[in-house]
């Protein structure tokens, strides 16, 4: 198994495949990364030597991944909240905060459904 940016690189598939498991590379900074290592996107990652593996870490890193990523992310969410902008408010009280609707959907910001109980009517 391979270990580029401190994360383990499944080794029986595809390159361009593998390196999407980093946080921050999708499939075309794959691509990129892999064409800057002058590596083949169908070779696997059993097949790559040390120096190709040398050449994709150090494309890797001209990127901001991984920690550095997930850490700018959420400061950037805590900013949102910081200032009360509508975004904000929307992570803080978890609801969606691109305009979808919550009356019906929205299950997988909200969670699970909370039931209300009926109030029983008085007998008179």
């Amino acid at each position: 198994m391979a270990r580029i940016a401190g994360v383990d690189i499944p080794k029986n598939k595809r390159g361009v495949i593998a390196l999407t498991y980093i946080f921050g590379l999708g499939s075309s900074r794959a691509i990129e990364v892999l064409e800057k290592a002058q590596v083949s996107q169908d070779k696997k990652v059993q097949d790559w030597n040390d120096d190709e593996i040398g050449a994709i870490r150090e494309a890797v890193s001209e990127f901001k991944i991984e920690g550095e990523l997930r850490s700018e992310v959420s400061l950037n969410i805590k900013r949102l909240m910081d200032i009360g902008c509508y975004r904000g408010i929307r992570h803080r009280t978890g609801l969606p905060l691109r305009g979808q609707r919550t009356k019906n959907n929205s299950r997988t910001r909200k969670g699970k459904r909370k039931t209300v109980a009926n109030k029983k009517k008085a007998t008179k």
